[in-house]
């Protein structure tokens, strides 16, 4: 499974990524975890509003941070 977190570097971006270390670590699941912070690659995945989490190249989420419980039932 691969996880990318789209964002500039702000703190909704970071946040995000923590949300997203903290699912990881509550369901046991490994996934290669990746941070997109290049507009023009961001640009590619048609998202607009950061923070925005992709999973296995799908978005899933964008504009806002989501908790790690949710973050567990999308990659479980």
């Amino acid at each position: 499974m691969k996880i990318q977190v789209l964002g500039t570097g702000c703190p909704k971006c970071h946040k995000l990524a923590a949300n997203v270390e903290e699912a990881l670590t509550q369901t046991g699941v490994e996934a290669e975890v990746e941070k997109v912070t290049s507009v023009a690659d961001i640009a590619k995945f048609g998202v607009v509003f950061t923070p925005a989490l992709v999973i296995d190249g799908e978005v899933k989420v964008a504009g806002k941070v989501i908790a790690p419980g949710k973050i567990a039932e999308m990659i479980v």
